[in-house]
């Protein structure tokens, strides 16, 4: 597997920042995530050199689970793109439902035509 590659900013002419619910992670507990001041154990962390160990951890961590995902976000916007599929997205369309500028989706199918022609990484590729 490669390294995460960074993708199109999204925010070009997209409108003000969305509020949207965090989406639960799987790891962590769900009594921890019902307690809005729990993050990983990190608030119960008293040294500070192993909470920033930590917290950066978990950063390097999101950063590259963000940049992974978002590589299959372009993977599928590139298929969902593609004029051979008999149930094609336009652009608008697709725009809309991943809630991105029609700018910004269009930057997303390059990006995911270039991972599908490097071969560097296909839907199922988890490692």
């Amino acid at each position: 597997m490669s390294e995460p590659r960074p993708a199109p900013d999204p925010r070009g002419t997209a409108p003000g920042p969305r509020r949207m619910k965090p989406a639960q992670l799987l790891f962590e507990p769900p009594e921890a995530v019902a307690d809005p001041e729990h993050f990983f154990g990190l608030e119960a962390m008293e040294d500070p050199r192993e909470l920033l160990g930590r917290a950066t951890e978990l950063t390097l961590a999101f950063r590259a689970a963000a940049d992974r995902a978002t590589e299959f976000q372009a993977l599928a916007a590139a298929q969902l793109s593609d004029p051979s599929r008999f149930d094609r997205l336009p652009l608008a369309v697709l725009a809309e439902q991943a809630e991105w500028t029609e700018d910004y989706a269009q930057k997303m199918i390059e990006f995911g035509r270039s991972l599908m022609r490097s071969g560097s990484t296909l839907p199922g590729d988890m490692d």
